[in-house]
């Protein structure tokens, strides 16, 4: 997967990360902003997704974002909301990356 493809795929998990950090905050859908904010980062993120798929596999494309977006998810939770960072969750995050980086290589 050539490195320009790579920075799409971690625009495209940032859009879905931010998108459930907007998700959180509003509040089961009740507060406007954050509802529009997310919808608007999720509907961005699948595009992002849908033009990495041009020039890389579904599987390898899929399980990078998902893995991407999981490890940013946590370091947006532990930063906003002040989440719990355990040593298990930690070394979770970094075997998700280290899968991540293998794809890369492939």
């Amino acid at each position: 997967m050539s490195a320009r493809n790579m920075v799409l795929l971690l625009f495209t998990a940032v859009c879905f990360a931010g998108g459930g950090i907007f998700m959180k905050l509003s509040e089961g859908v009740s507060r406007p902003l954050p509802t529009l904010a997310f919808l608007g980062l999720f509907v961005l993120g699948a595009v992002l997704q849908a033009l990495a798929l041009r020039q890389a596999d579904l599987g390898v494309v899929y399980v990078a974002v998902l893995g991407l977006e999981a490890a940013l998810t946590l370091v947006f939770s532990v930063a906003l909301f002040h989440e719990g960072l355990s040593p298990r969750r930690l070394l979770a995050v970094l075997l998700i990356l280290c899968g991540v980086a293998l794809l890369r290589g492939d």
